[in-house]
């Protein structure tokens, strides 16, 4: 469907990506959740600043994963699409 690059598999059922498929899904959904770990981590007593850490870095993630899901984003009810 698309001419990009192709990291996650779709979702089976629902909407959005499943598991990475490549190396490069892999490492950046290890970094985030290094982030996120880190993050949560230091910024423990400041919940503000940790929103503000997780808030862009979640968007980002659900961008790149959109735009690098094979097929693309879309509902699945489970059947061959």
């Amino acid at each position: 469907m698309s001419d990009g690059p192709e990291w996650f598999a779709p979702k089976r059922f629902g909407y959005g990506s499943g598991l990475p498929i490549a190396w490069q899904g892999w490492v950046l959904l290890i970094g985030f959740l290094v982030l996120t770990l880190a993050a949560a981590l230091l910024l423990a007593n400041q919940p503000v600043a940790l929103i503000a850490v997780l808030a862009p870095a979640t968007i980002l993630l659900m961008i790149v994963c959109a735009r690098t899901t094979r097929g693309g984003w879309h509902w699945r009810s489970g059947s061959d699409d």
